[in-house]
Order: structure tokens, then C-alpha cells, then sequence
């Protein structure tokens, strides 16, 4: 009988299609099943999403609570559904959560193993770490390998947030394929702990097996990918409402994000590379009400730069993101985009104004800096520094979290300071005031390639006190200090002043940056 109970209800699932069903007498009579999740969805600093799929229709309650054992707040909804999504608001911003999950009688899943942190408060600083897994879930060996050779480098430390940069189940991005390549893959550490923030890859169309369907789902967007995930589209977790979860943008902390779509089609004939479509009117809007974010990241699939599986010089994609709406980024001081597509690593310098092929790159008129970005005591290996102006943009190719391989003749592409595409891995970046750190993680746990950026460093100061009275001096950046004439090897010192005007300065030990401070101390 349970499971002629169970066969109705899924019945009954296919033909709502929402995963809603009418009330009936008893509905939580007979235990359903776990069939996904729970996984984390439009984070904010006050908010969180909890999805999960279960085999036969409940109803949904998630307990939460800031200690594990006083799961003392409650959210339920009583209508029937497979497909459960409950928001849990009124959260502290960057605060540790625990919750449970099932039904109105029973508790699926609920320990002191799900936790998960709301996002930090926007435009506050902190250390912060968001991954990015691009061209993940193709159910391989190195998609396990670079899931879990992140998990052994993160160790105690938590993942603020991940992104996903599309294709993100193989081959068509059906739901089965979701299911057995995505949620089976992350189930158990990944997607229970950390808020997810995915963008969609042609995969995730239906572009392999489905090629007539895949033209269709680009214009509709009724594909398993929209139906899986929930976006913050109004504005909620930063950024302007976009109203579509094609698009959108959040906040972590001091770190403004843009999830793009380089593959569907906003009414019904807009790609990402016409400027006049509604998500590029949007990006322009999004990127000029923040300004005020310390940095500007920017990810979508299709990358303008690329000579891995894919060349960005003979895909129409590729190119005319390239030709057409990257200058709206670096315009506006985007400091970072990261994308896909191609199944290898690649990322350049900080560089500008390059639109044309790859020939076309000239390193003395392209790149503003000559420095690797390794920040590592090598040579030539100072970090990228942003000044006032904001120029200069790096570019990452990150698409072998879980396919690997493939090059082109012209493999590298002139424009990259480090290319590989026989090693999988996943990004890690790591932001801690105006300074920001990319990682590449290795299947293997290697560190194959880093870069540094930093903003507003290299200051001249000049401070005005009374003599005798103690003052604090602290460094502009973040990393090793060695200070003129003093002792101490702290971020900040401090002094009292003597009568007169006396300079000290701070550098660092890989001898790129310095501050001045000039004490002008009166009696």
C-alpha cells in the first residue's frame, strides 16, 4: 500500500508541475523520502533559502535556531509539495544557523552538522571566501577530486559562498542529469552548509541532445536549471532587483557580485553581447548604484578570452561578449570576471582595452601591469594594484571543476600570464579588506597558479598632532610590515610624537608597497 501511496503522489507531482498538491485527510500519514538536499539558496544577510525533494508530497517546517541543541524558530508551509522551499527571515547578518528539516510530523534530516552563516552585512569588511566551480557536473573522477581537494583546503574555515559558471550538469542539463552529475556530487558537504549562487551554461539548456528544444529554452528559459534554483532577483542580498533569475547580483560583505547569462535570450532575441537588451541595460544600472562596493566581480559561462576546448576568436558567443560588452565592465572598474566553457585554466593580467582576436593583443599597450600578480617574493611579482581611476580588469578561465581538457593550435592565448588545461581545479577567492586573493585548486590539492589585487595602498600620509600625545599608524594594506626605525612588525604602531616633523614608513617584505606618514607634531 505504501508504495501504491507513494506511485499517486508522484503521479499527481507530474501533472501539477510545481510539485504542489491539493489537502487531503492525513497528508504526513506515511514518512516520505529524501530524495535531494536540503541545499542553501538566496542568501542575504538576514535570510536563507532551504531547499529539498522528497518522493511524495508533505508538507514543509524547517526548525532553525544559533545552537545546535535550541532549534527554538519554526517556518511551515501546509501545502502539499515534492519540491520544498522555505525562506527563513529576521536572521542576524554573519551569524552561524542550525537548522532541521521535513515534514509536519517528521524531521528528514536536522544536526549539528547543518549550519550554514548568513551573508555579512554589504559593504563591511572581513575575510571572505567565495569558490568558483566552473563546468562541474559531469559525475567524474575530478569532479569528486575537486570538490574534495577544496573541502581539505578550506579545512575549518567556511566558504562565505559558491558560485557556479555554468554547465552545470551534463550533457543536456536535464533534471535526472541535475540529480545524479550536481546534487549527488555536493549533497553532503557543499550544498548543506554554503548559499549557492549558479549562472547557467549552454549545457544547461538542453544544447547537446536537444538541439531544437535547446533554441526554445533559450528564449522561454523552461529548463531543469530554473526549476532547481532559487535567485535573489528583487535586490534582496545586494545589488539592483533584476526581476528575472536569468540575472542578478548580491553582496558579500565589501564584494559586489553579478551572475550573468551568456547563453539564453532576454524577450525572445537579447543575448549578453547586444548592449541594448534588457540585461545589459541592467548591468549598466546595477554597476552605477554600486560604485560604492570596494570590489566588482563579474561571472558568466562564455569567456572573452580563451584558446582551451573553445577558441573566443571562431565562436559567435565568445567573440562578440569580447567585441561588444566587456568595455561596459571595465568602464565602469569591474575588477574581476570569471568564466567557463572552455574545460581548462586560464587568466591573464590586469589588462584593458583589448576587443579584437587573439593576434590583435599587444602585452605593451594591453597590460597595465607587467608583474605575474604572484605575490610570492618571485621575481616580476608584485601585486596588481588598482589606483583612483579603477582601470584594469583580470580574466579567469575556470571550467575544469569537473570536465578537463582540450586545446586549440594556438593554445596559449597570447593574452594569458598562466594557462593549464591537463590538471582540473576550482577557484578560491579570498578577500580581506582592499586586498584580493585568487587561488586555483588543484584536483591533486596543488596551487598551480595565485594572483594578488589590492586597491588604495601606497598612501602618503600627512597627520597633524599635538606634541606628546600618542598616535596610532596603521598600513594601507594587508600582509608583512617592516617599519622605519621600529620594532614592531604589526599592521599598525603606535607613537608619541616629539615636537617637529619626523617621516615613517612601512613596506613590506617582498619590497612592493610602501606608506609614508609625515607626523607634523606642535608643541
Amino acid at each position: 500500500m505504501t508504495k501504491f501511496i507513494r506511485a499517486c503522489m508522484l503521479v499527481g507531482a507530474l501533472f501539477t508541475g510545481v510539485g504542489a498538491f491539493a489537502q487531503v485527510d492525513d497528508p504526513d500519514a506515511t514518512p516520505a523520502a529524501l530524495l535531494r538536499g536540503p541545499y542553501l539558496q538566496a542568501g542575504t544577510g538576514t535570510s536563507m533559502v532551504i531547499r529539498w525533494r522528497t518522493d511524495l508530497a508533505t508538507r514543509s517546517r524547517v526548525h532553525f535556531g544559533t545552537e545546535a541543541g535550541q532549534l527554538d524558530h519554526v517556518v511551515d508551509d501546509s501545502l502539499l509539495r515534492t519540491e520544498h522551499s522555505v525562506k527563513i527571515s529576521g536572521l542576524q547578518p554573519h551569524t552561524r544557523y542550525y537548522y532541521s528539516f521535513g515534514s509536519f510530523k517528521s524531521v528528514l534530516q536536522g544536526n549539528a552538522d547543518n549550519y550554514f552563516y548568513t551573508l555579512p552585512e554589504a559593504g563591511k569588511e572581513g575575510m571572505y571566501r567565495i569558490a568558483a566551480f566552473g563546468d562541474c557536473g559531469n559525475n567524474s573522477v575530478n569532479q569528486r577530486n575537486v570538490r574534495n581537494a577544496m573541502l581539505k583546503y578550506l579545512g575549518d574555515n567556511y566558504l562565505d559562498a559558491w558560485v557556479l559558471l555554468g554547465d552545470n550538469a551534463y550533457g543536456s542539463g536535464t533534471d535526472a542529469e541535475f540529480q545524479s552529475k550536481f546534487f549527488n556530487i555536493y549533497k553532503d558537504d557543499l550544498l548543506k552548509h554554503y548559499p549557492l549562487y549558479p549562472c547557467p551554461g549552454n549545457h544547461d539548456y538542453n544544447d547537446k541532445d536537444f538541439p531544437g528544444a535547446s533554441e526554445a529554452a533559450q528564449k522561454s528559459h523552461q529548463t531543469a536549471y530554473y526549476q532547481n534554483f532559487t535567485m535573489p532577483v528583487e535586490g534582496e542580498a545586494g545589488g539592483l532587483a533584476s526581476g528575472t533569475p536569468a540575472f542578478y547580483s548580491f553582496d558579500v560583505g565589501n564584494v559586489h557580485f553579478l551572475s550573468l547569462d551568456s547563453y539564453g535570450m532576454e524577450d525572445g532575441q537579447y543575448r549578453l553581447y547586444d548592449t541594448l537588451g534588457p540585461q545589459v541595460q541592467w548591468v549598466k544600472k546595477d554597476l552605477a548604484a554600486n560604485k560604492n562596493k570596494d570590489w566588482v566581480v563579474a561571472y558568466w559561462h562564455h569567456p572573452p578570452y580563451t584558446m582551451g576546448s573553445h577558441s573566443s576568436d571562431d565562436t559567435d558567443e565568445l567573440t562578440y561578449i569580447r567585441q561588444n560588452f566587456i568595455r561596459i565592465l571595465e568602464r565602469e572598474g569591474v575588477d574581476l570576471v570569471l568564466c567557463g566553457h572552455s574545460h581548462d585554466y586560464e587568466r591573464t593580467r590586469l589588462i584593458q582595452g583589448h576587443y579584437g582576436f587573439e593576434a590583435t593583443f599587444s602585452a605593451a599597450k594591453h597590460n597595465l601591469s607587467n608583474s605575474s600578480g604572484l605575490y610570492d617574493g618571485s621575481d616580476n611579482a608584485c601585486p596588481y594594484i588598482k589606483d583612483s581611476t579603477g582601470r584594469g580588469t583580470v580574466y579567469v578561465v575556470s571550467g575544469s571543476a569537473g570536465k578537463l581538457g582540450g586545446k586549440q593550435p594556438s593554445f596559449p592565448h597570447d593574452a594569458m600570464y598562466y594557462s593549464n588545461a591537463d590538471q582540473g581545479g576550482a577557484s578560491l577567492l579570498e578577500v580581506q579588506g582592499n586586498r584580493l586573493d585568487l587561488k586555483w585548486i588543484c584536483a591533486d590539492g596543488v596551487i598551480r597558479d595565485h594572483f594578488t589585487l589590492m586597491k588604495n595602498v601606497n598612501r602618503h600620509n600627512v597627520l597633524h598632532v599635538k606634541a606628546g600625545t600618542p598616535l596610532t599608524l596603521t598600513a594601507s594594506y594587508v600582509g608583512s610590515y617592516s617599519w622605519s626605525g621600529q620594532a614592531q612588525t604589526g599592521r599598525s604602531i603606535t607613537i608619541q610624537p616629539q615636537a617637529g616633523t619626523k617621516v615613517y614608513k612601512v613596506r613590506d617584505k617582498q619590497n612592493c608597497l610602501e606608506d609614508t606618514f609625515t607626523v607634523i607634531a606642535s608643541k
